[in-house]
């Protein structure tokens, strides 16, 4: 995860790097909205600072009320609607990149599993991954379960 990071959406319109700085470990969502937007048992998410993404190409933007009242803005590609990031009215400066995105996703594992409540009955999430049936409610539990190492 350090150094410059690369990534794009599935048909190439769109690409992104993503500058070092602050991020966050991956951590897989499976509330039942990350469901329905990406029709799979969960999504992979890494958050990082707004300002270090620099991104070429034609986005499209669409908002979600999330049931705590704040507005997701989700970002994606215009062409293909590969989703590339969400940003949060409540959370100032931070972003959410799609793990799936990166040029070299498959070294990103997830550090946490949230949402458990809502997860797929199949899905196996190792015993030595942290869990939790919803998800952090504070900055600081954001940080205790994702946190940069």
């Amino acid at each position: 995860m350090e150094g410059v990071l690369t990534g794009g959406c599935l048909c190439g319109a769109v690409r992104y790097e993503l500058k070092p700085g602050f991020r966050m470990r991956p951590y897989a969502c499976h509330c039942t909205d990350c469901q329905r937007r990406t029709g799979s048992a969960f999504s992979l998410h890494m958050g990082i600072m707004a300002k270090d993404l620099t991104i070429e190409g034609e986005l499209n933007e669409g908002t979600f009320v999330q049931p705590s009242g704040a507005i997701s803005t989700i970002a994606g590609c215009a062409k293909c609607m590969s989703r590339i990031y969400a940003a949060n009215d409540r959370r100032a400066g931070l972003a959410s990149i799609r793990v799936g995105t990166l040029d070299d996703a498959k070294n990103m594992s997830p550090a946490a599993h949230f949402w458990v409540s809502s997860k797929q009955p199949w899905i196996t999430i190792p015993e030595d991954i942290p869990t939790l049936e919803t998800q952090p409610q504070s900055s600081q539990e954001w940080l205790q379960y994702v946190g940069p190492e």
